[in-house]
């Protein structure tokens, strides 16, 4: 009797706690306040409008995925035979997990607001990074399920990420190789494919699609239409995992609401559930490497390739671009297309493109180019607590993205290391960040069809580099070309000497200058050969030997200059009518550069 009453007063306590957990839940998610922590000018004004524009978007894009999923003839599943008889399904299995990943890619559901879709930052106009020009005028990063929480970075390129290897350190080198995310946090170490584990990020970001749980996949999942092609492929009791009753209210909140008090798991799940459900987050992230495998996203389609083929011939500036490219300019020796570096006078390059890998013009690896830091960058604001009471950086303009550097000391803002042998090297990659792929660098919809300014076409704004600093192709051939000439001065961006231009005749000291990469900065270009690389950069874009695939749902306004009107408005000055003046600087906060073993030499 009295183990009848301890029961029934467990019970009522029990109810109550959860009660009141789906009451808190539910108060915090009903009606958050906006989070806008930034100065004026800081948002761009367009931002709701554009954010709006970019989720109708993705539902076009995701109804053709959901009928070409109904058009597809089921798979075969092969009976029972002697011999080898491995688990394929034969003849649509391949259509059938690439469809599936396009699915879950271009799904809203996946955020707790239902309002933040993985393309919401990558969309395939924009060659798979960030749709929306204005935010890569201003801000950056893009504002995850709660508006307005952002990251601290560009957006990267989807196209070709699954072609990087899992990450190593090289001994022979001295060199980390592999990985995906611009600090290689996504190593591949489990899965054994970094683009698949990268894949596994986003959802449960804070700033980003900003799920409480990596157990939510598995809920939504199980609630998504296309639940029956999940199953086709990943088996059909993947998603029969007994959720908690109050899992809808939990995956509603965004990841670092106060309500979880620091709780990385507050689905409480059986431990044999708990498996399945991270089975399940494993089978998100091989589903969407598998899309992005295909040749719905990396389909070697540029002129490049049809010129590797002998079908396209090269205009003269783009011939001279790619003698640059690979000589003088030295961007070959990082951003390897298969041949010979040629750097001296009289070098003659003998070797040839290999053509059957076509090359992915980059070296796997990681750099440190000496960028500014950019204050315009949102997450130097987001000191304060939302109404969520989460806090994106604590450390304000105290902090310092050190890239990999960050990551081997499973530092803020990163992820954890798993390997403990790597700890040692964070002093020799402060500051580096991935060599991505130049492939579709130069992508935009075909309304825009550059990413120059003052060329006397419409033109779709980007943000190159980690960080978004340089605005256009233009501006980042002249950085690798004038970094370290006399146009470098020890002043923050927004403080070039007067008589000087910011990006033209001045470039602001480096946010991190341990780890230069010392192949660029003075490389004696002239403006017109710089131009000419630019040419070349643009040959690498997909969708002109066949169109590339859904590019064609940009329906946003592409920008426009009028040289006549203002001549100010160049390649080389594109951006700068943005530029604010970074504030003072305080030190690099101690749980950034203070974490052993320590940047060598430190880091102000």
């Amino acid at each position: 009797m009295r183990l009848k009453k301890t029961l029934a007063v467990v019970s009522k306590v029990c109810l109550i706690v959860l009660g009141y957990a789906v009451i808190t839940y539910g108060q915090q998610n009903s009606s958050p306040v906006v989070y806008n922590p930034y100065p004026p000018g800081i948002l761009p004004s367009n931002l709701n409008s554009e954010i709006a524009r970019v989720l109708r978007e993705i539902d076009v894009i995701e109804g053709r995925a959901i009928q070409r999923w109904h058009s597809l003839p089921p798979p075969t599943r092969l009976p029972q035979r002697a011999g080898p008889n491995p688990p394929v399904l034969k003849d649509t299995g391949t259509e059938s997990i690439e469809t599936l990943g396009e699915l879950m890619l271009f799904d809203k559901n996946m955020s707790p607001a239902r309002n933040q879709a993985c393309t919401s930052c990558h969309m395939p106009y924009a060659g798979w990074s960030g749709p929306i020009p204005s935010v890569n005028l201003t801000i950056i990063a893009y504002p995850g399920t709660v508006h307005f929480r952002a990251g601290k970075r560009t957006p990267q390129r989807h196209t070709y990420a699954p072609f990087f290897p899992v990450l190593q350190y090289n001994q022979e080198q001295q060199l980390f190789f592999g990985g995906n995310f611009w600090d290689s946090r996504a190593t591949g170490y489990r899965l054994r494919n970094p683009d698949a584990e990268q894949a596994q990020g986003p959802p449960v970001d804070t700033q980003e699609m900003g799920f409480p749980d990596t157990a939510c996949v598995a809920f939504r999942l199980s609630q998504a239409v296309y639940k029956p092609l999940f199953e086709l492929m990943w088996g059909e009791d993947s998603l029969d995992i007994k959720f908690p009753p109050n899992t809808e209210e939990i995956c509603a909140t965004p990841g670092g609401a106060s309500v979880f008090g620091g709780d990385p798991q507050p689905i409480k799940l059986r431990p044999e559930e708990r498996t399945e459900a991270e089975a399940v987050y494993d089978h998100w992230g091989s589903s969407i490497d598998a899309y992005e495998q295909s040749v719905q996203v990396s389909n070697f389609t540029s002129k490049f390739d049809a010129f590797l083929k002998g079908n396209y011939t090269m205009t003269a500036d783009e011939m001279a671009g790619l003698q640059l490219f690979n000589g003088k300019g030295n961007c070959n020796s990082c951003h390897v297309d298969g041949r010979g570096t040629t750097l001296k006078a009289g070098q003659v390059d003998t070797s040839t493109t290999a053509t059957a890998n076509p090359p992915l013009f980059t070296c796997f690896g990681s750099a440190n180019e000496g960028l500014p830091l950019n204050p315009r960058d949102a997450f130097y604001y987001q000191t304060t607590p939302d109404s969520f009471g989460f806090i994106g950086n604590p450390y304000g303009f105290g902090y310092r993205d050190l890239g990999m550097g960050t990551f081997l000391r499973s530092g803020f803002g990163s992820g954890p290391n798993p390997n403990r042998n790597w700890i040692q090297f964070a002093p020799m990659v402060d500051g580096q960040f991935q060599v991505a792929t130049l492939r579709n660098v130069a992508m935009t919809p075909s309304q825009c069809p550059t990413t120059e300014a003052g060329t006397g076409k419409p033109y779709f704004q980007k943000g190159f580099f980690h960080n978004g600093y340089i605005k256009s192709l233009k501006q980042l051939v002249h950085f690798y070309n004038t970094r370290d000439t006399s146009f470098a001065y020890p002043v923050t961006s927004g403080h070039c000497p007067p008589g000087t231009i910011e990006k033209v005749t001045c470039w602001p000291m480096k946010e991190v200058p341990n780890n230069l990469d010392t192949t660029t900065g003075m490389l004696g270009l002239t403006d017109n050969e710089e131009n000419q690389i630019v040419a070349f950069l643009e040959t690498l874009t997909d969708g002109y030997t066949t169109p590339y695939p859904n590019s064609d749902t940009f329906t946003g306004a592409c920008m426009t200059c009028n040289p006549a009107t203002d001549p100010n408005c160049s390649p080389s000055r594109q951006g700068n009518g943005e530029l604010i003046p970074t504030p003072p600087l305080p030190p690099c906060a101690s749980a950034i550069c203070g974490v052993e073993p320590a940047p060598s030499p430190p880091i102000p």
